[in-house]
C-alpha cells in the first residue's frame, strides 16, 4: 500500500507539474483565466493605500501559504503595498508578544494566526490583562490539522475513536509515568481540538493527561524524544512525523469536523482604523493568493514554494500528498479525499463566518479560558470585521455566488454525533459531559 501511495504521490506531482507549466502558458483553463481577467484591473486612485508597508507574522505551517505566496508573487505590490513583509514567527506565544508590541514598538502589524487568539487578546485573557483589540479580517483556511500518537500507541489503531488511550494512559500513569499531550497554545485550535477528541473518548483532559505547549515546528523533535504520547498540529508536522517514522496518525482534522475554520488573517485594530484603505489593500493580496492557493493546478508550485528555508523548511514531499487530499496515517490506514485537505478558497473557506467564531468562544468558555457570562454576541463584533472581507471581495471582482449570504453556516455537525446550534450554544455546552463549566 505504501508502494502504491508512493507511486500515486509521484504520478500526481509530474501531472501537476505539468498542468502548471501549461497555466503559466498560452493554455490557462477558463477558470484560472477568469480569476486573472478579474485581478488586472489597476488601483484608482481612491484605493490607494495610506501606506506601503506592514508587518505580518506567521507560524512555519502549510496554512500560513497565503501570506507566503501573496509575497513571493508580487501580490502586496499589485495592490500598493509594496513593502509589505512577512515575518517568521518562532511561536505563537511569540506572535502574541509582537502583535501587542506593533510595529512602531519593533513588533508586527498583523499576523497569520490562530482563530480564537484576537478574542483571548482582546479580552486581555493572554496579554496579562491588557486589553489587545484586534480585528479577524478573513480566514486563512479550513482543515489541514493532525493529531498524531507516539509509537508505543501503534497497535491500538487509534483513530477518531481514542477510547483504547484511556486504558494505556491509566497503566501509565499507575506505573508513575506522566501522560504529556502536546499542542501549540493555550486556548488555540490546537487545544481545542485535542480536548475535544480526548473528551469524546472519555479522557479528561485536565485530570488525566498533562497539555503542554509545544511550538508547532518543533513537534516532530520532540515527539523523536519519547517525552510526549500525542500532539496536534498543523500541517506538514503531522505528515512529517509519519514520514520520519516517529509516530503515527490518528485523525486529519477533516474527519473531525469537515471544513472547521482553523486559521485567521487578524491585525491590530488601530492599525486597521488608522489604515482602512492599506488594510482592505492587504487583505484583497492575501484573498487573491487565497485563490491561487486552491487551484490544483498550483498545489505543486505552491509546495516548492513555501518548501524554502525562510518560510517552512520542510520537504516538499512532506508538504504536497495532503494537500492534494492523499493521506496516509503510517498504521495501514490510507485514503484520498481532497474535501479533508486543506482550503483556502473553495467552498467559502476565506469567509470568517461569525458563527465559527462563536463555536470557538463557546470552547473557551467550555475549558474555563473565558467566563460563563461572556457577552460572545458583542465580543465578535468587536473583533469579526467579514464586512472588511465582503468589501474586498466586491472591489476583487468576486461573483456574487461565492459571497456567503449569512454571517452564520448555520448547524455544524463533530464526527461523534454532537451538534453546535449557533441559535443555541448553552444547548451544546449543556449536552457535553467533560468540561470545567
Amino acid at each position: 500500500m505504501a508502494q502504491l501511495s508512493r507511486r500515486r504521490f509521484l504520478m500526481t506531482a509530474a501531472a501537476t507539474t505539468a498542468v502548471t507549466l501549461i497555466a503559466h502558458g498560452c493554455g490557462q483553463n477558463s477558470q484560472n483565466k477568469q480569476t486573472a481577467e478579474r485581478h488586472q484591473q489597476p488601483l484608482t486612485v481612491a484605493e490607494t493605500p495610506e501606506v506601503t508597508g506592514a508587518k505580518l507574522g506567521f507560524i512555519a505551517l502549510t496554512d500560513a501559504a497565503p501570506l507566503i505566496i501573496a509575497q513571493e508573487k508580487g501580490l502586496f505590490a499589485k495592490y500598493g503595498m509594496p513593502d509589505v513583509k512577512v515575518v517568521k514567527q518562532a511561536s505563537w506565544g511569540v506572535t502574541r508578544d509582537n502583535l501587542v508590541l506593533g510595529s512602531e514598538g519593533g513588533g508586527i502589524d498583523g499576523a497569520h494566526i490562530l482563530t480564537p487568539m484576537p478574542y483571548l487578546m482582546a479580552t486581555g485573557t493572554i496579554t496579562g490583562g491588557k486589553k489587545v483589540p484586534m480585528y479577524i479580517l478573513a480566514r486563512l483556511n479550513t482543515n489541514g490539522q493532525g493529531i498524531v500518537v507516539g509509537n508505543a500507541h501503534k497497535d491500538l489503531k487509534v483513530g477518531l475513536d481514542c477510547t483504547p488511550l484511556k486504558e494505556a494512559f491509566a497503566k501509565a500513569r499507575a506505573a508513575g509515568r506522566e501522560i504529556k499531550v502536546a499542542v501549540t497554545f493555550p486556548g488555540g485550535t490546537h487545544d481545542l481540538w485535542m480536548r475535544y477528541w480526548l473528551a469524546s473518548g472519555g479522557i479528561d483532559p485536565e485530570k488525566e493527561v498533562s497539555l503542554i505547549v509545544v511550538p508547532p515546528p518543533q513537534m516532530v523533535a520532540n515527539m523523536k524524544t519519547g517525552t510526549m504520547e500525542a500532539f496536534c498540529v498543523g500541517e506538514p508536522w503531522p505528515f512529517q512525523a509519519v514520514n520520519q517514522k516517529v509516530g503515527v496518525g490518528a485523525i486529519t482534522t477533516g474527519e473531525f469536523w469537515q471544513d472547521h475554520p482553523e486559521k485567521s488573517l487578524a491585525l491590530r485594530a488601530d492599525w486597521v482604523d488608522k489604515y482602512p484603505k492599506a488594510a482592505k489593500a492587504l487583505l484583497m493580496a492575501v484573498m487573491e493568493a487565497q485563490q491561487w492557493c486552491d487551484q490544483e493546478a498550483n498545489k505543486q508550485e505552491m509546495a516548492q514554494i513555501i518548501s524554502k528555508r525562510e518560510w517552512l523548511k520542510a520537504p516538499v514531499e512532506d508538504i504536497l500528498p495532503r494537500s492534494l487530499g492523499q493521506f496516509d496515517f503510517g498504521n495501514g490506514r490510507t485514503f484520498e479525499n481532497p474535501n479533508l485537505a486543506m482550503k483556502y478558497w473553495r467552498d467559502s473557506a476565506s469567509y470568517p463566518y461569525q458563527s465559527h467564531d462563536l463555536w470557538f468562544l463557546t470552547e473557551e468558555i467550555r475549558w474555563g479560558y473565558l467566563p460563563a457570562d461572556t457577552d460572545t454576541k458583542v465580543l465578535i463584533r468587536q473583533v469579526n470585521r467579514e464586512d472588511i472581507w465582503r468589501e474586498a471581495a466586491k472591489a476583487l471582482g468576486v461573483p456574487e455566488a461565492e459571497i456567503p449570504p449569512s454571517t452564520s453556516r448555520g448547524v455544524e455537525k463533530f464526527f461523534d454525533g454532537i451538534v453546535f446550534d449557533p441559535q443555541q450554544p448553552q444547548a451544546y455546552l449543556d449536552r457535553l459531559n467533560l468540561k470545567k463549566v
